[in-house]
């Protein structure tokens, strides 16, 4: 069986522990990002998962050791900050444009056959307005202040990463909400027998975008934040 180092963590402890892990929860369709605070037991329940056949994956993954390149709990925060900015902000910034117009674009021309496009729409243009001031805000405030806190965490600095990461959490549990929504309306993203090629290229981005995104709030919600907090005590 599952030891108690497995079992008690949450999902997003879980996945911290070993990145591998998030593949297996992705597949069973679990929210190891913004619902990452739940247990295996719970989460399970919730989606109806069989939690024995998941440990059972989970507990073959520990049998492998973890690549150092992977194993983001071990990165020093400023570090970790860097890459989180030069792989996932430059994700979402260079994605966010063409997915609002996508977006837009098939809600016009398919949105009486597919009225769920239309709040698609609605959705993403949200999203998009959240997520460009949430990774300004990231780049210009929090991690300057992460950065400084591992040299001098002075009580100025502390009550900006606190006050900061208390806010982006919110931000993050919208945006993944939205994405959540987004993901029903769409049915997982499945493309109908009538969908054109901007049609097909928007949903195969969308998809991306959240398996992105769940990564990336996974780093900061699940690691990042927490080893911060930490530092402002």
């Amino acid at each position: 069986m599952l030891d108690q180092t497995i079992i008690e963590p949450t999902i997003g402890e879980i996945v911290a522990n070993d990145f591998r892990a998030a593949s297996i929860f992705k597949e069973a369709g679990i929210d190891f990002c913004c619902g990452g605070n739940k247990s295996l037991t719970d989460a399970c329940k919730e989606k109806g998962a069989d939690e024995s056949h998941l440990i059972q994956q989970i507990e073959t993954l520990a049998q492998t050791p973890v690549s150092g390149a992977m194993n983001f709990k071990e990165w020093e925060l400023g570090f970790l900050c860097d890459y989180i900015v030069n792989t996932h902000h430059k994700f979402v910034l260079k994605h966010l444009p063409e997915l609002f117009f996508y977006t837009q674009k098939i809600a016009d021309v398919h949105g009486e056959n597919h009225p769920e496009l239309i709040e698609v729409a609605d959705l993403f243009t949200k999203i998009n307005e959240e997520l460009l001031q949430h990774l300004k805000n990231e780049e210009e405030i929090l991690f300057p202040a992460i950065k400084e806190a591992e040299k001098d965490a002075s009580p100025q600095v502390k009550a900006t990463i606190v006050s900061e990461i208390t806010r982006m959490q919110g931000e993050h549990e919208f945006a993944g909400g939205a994405m959540d929504q987004i993901n029903i309306l769409t049915n997982n993203y499945f493309i109908p027998a009538d969908a054109c090629n901007t049609y097909r290229v928007s949903l195969k981005l969308l998809e991306q975008f959240e398996d992105d995104l769940h990564i990336h709030v996974h780093l900061e919600n699940n690691i990042l934040y927490p080893k911060a907090l930490k530092l402002a005590q």
